[in-house]
C-alpha cells in the first residue's frame, strides 16, 4: 500500500499510556471488525463470565472481578506502536479528504471523527471502551477508538495481515461515522439483530463504504498496490459472524449474527471498490445482502 501522499489527520486524541475507566453513555459503539468479539468469549469462558455481561459493560464497572489491564503513564518516548499510529493517521487522514466531496453531493456537511488511540481500556461516550471488544465507532461522542495492539491480532490471530487490511478496518469505522452523519443510524436503530437485521445492514454497508473510501483514495493518491485489494477481502472474510462464530463454537448461528457473513462482508466491500458509489451501498433497501 502506497502511503506517500497521504496526510496525517490533526484530529487525534492520543491516550496511548493512561489507561482509565469511564461511565456509560446513552448509545451504543458501532463495532466494526468484529474481531474482539472472540477475545471477550475467551475471557468469558477463562473467568466464567457471561460474555454478555463483557459487552454490556458490567465487567469494566467492577461487578465480575475480572482483571482489567492498565498502563502507567507514558514517559513521552518512543514506543514499539509508533508506526501504526502514524500509519493509522494517514488513513483518517485521507478519508478526511474523501468524504466531504461525496457527502456533499448528498447535501450533507461533513464534520471529522476524532481519532482516539488507547492502551486496553478507556472512557468513551458509549461506555467504558476496551481492547477485548476490537476497534468500534461511538455516534454519541464521534470517535472512533483502536487500541493498537488489535492489527497484532489481525495478522497472527485472524490470517489478514499487511497494511490494506488495516486500512480497511479504519475505514469500516469511518463509515460508521459517515452513517452517523447520514442520519442513518438514528433511522434505522442497530438494535434489531439476526441474518437480516439492521445490525448486520449497518455493518455492512460500512463496509461498503470502506469499499468506497478505497475507490476514491486510490483514484486521488494512487494507494493501491498488487495485493492490496486481496488484502483488504482477506479481513473483510475473517471477520464475518460465520466464520468467528464457526472458530469459537464449532457452527454459526444466524439469529445472533451483527455483521454479516464473510461472503456477504466481502460482497458489500467489494460493491463500495468496485465503483465508488455510495448509492450502491443501500443495505436497507436490498432484499438480498
Amino acid at each position: 500500500m502506497r502511503l506517500d501522499d497521504l496526510r496525517e489527520t490533526e484530529n487525534v486524541d492520543d491516550r496511548r499510556g493512561q489507561g482509565g475507566f469511564g461511565g456509560f453513555g446513552p448509545r451504543i459503539a458501532m463495532g466494526g471488525g468484529g474481531l474482539g468479539l472472540v477475545a471477550v468469549i475467551a475471557l468469558s469462558l477463562l473467568f466464567g463470565v457471561d460474555p454478555g455481561r463483557i459487552l454490556g459493560g458490567d465487567v469494566l464497572n467492577g461487578d465480575s472481578g475480572v482483571p482489567t489491564m492498565q498502563q502507567p503513564a507514558g514517559s513521552g518516548g518512543p514506543r514499539a506502536d509508533d508506526a501504526a499510529y502514524e500509519f493509522s493517521r494517514k488513513i483518517v487522514g485521507s478519508a478526511e479528504d474523501t468524504w466531504p466531496a461525496l457527502l456533499s453531493q448528498h447535501g450533507v456537511r461533513f464534520e471529522p471523527a476524532t481519532f482516539t488511540v488507547y492502551d486496553a481500556v478507556t472512557p468513551t461516550g458509549c461506555g467504558t471502551g476496551q481492547a477485548a471488544a476490537g476497534p468500534f465507532y461511538c455516534p454519541a461522542d464521534a470517535h472512533i477508538y483502536l487500541d493498537l495492539s488489535f492489527f497484532n491480532e489481525l495478522g497472527s490471530r485472524f490470517g489478514a495481515p499487511g497494511d490494506f487490511a488495516r486500512a480497511y478496518v479504519i475505514a469500516h469505522e469511518y463509515g460508521h461515522h459517515i452513517q452517523n452523519l447520514m442520519g442513518t443510524m438514528d433511522a434505522h436503530p442497530a438494535g434489531v439483530r439476526g441474518a437480516t437485521g439492521n445490525s448486520v445492514r449497518i455493518e455492512l454497508q460500512a463496509d461498503c463504504y470502506a469499499g468506497v473510501w478505497a475507490f476514491h483514495a486510490n483514484r486521488r493518491f494512487r494507494i493501491l498496490e498488487t495485493g492490496d485489494v486481496e488484502e483488504g477481502l482477506a479481513a473483510a472474510s475473517a471477520v464475518g459472524d460465520d466464520t468467528l462464530q464457526k472458530r469459537q463454537q464449532g457452527y454459526a448461528v444466524p439469529d445472533s449474527f451483527t455483521h454479516g457473513t464473510s461472503a456477504q462482508r466481502m460482497r458489500w466491500f467489494r460493491r463500495g471498490l468496485d465503483g465508488g458509489d455510495m448509492a450502491a451501498c443501500d443495505t436497507f433497501s436490498a432484499r438480498q445482502l
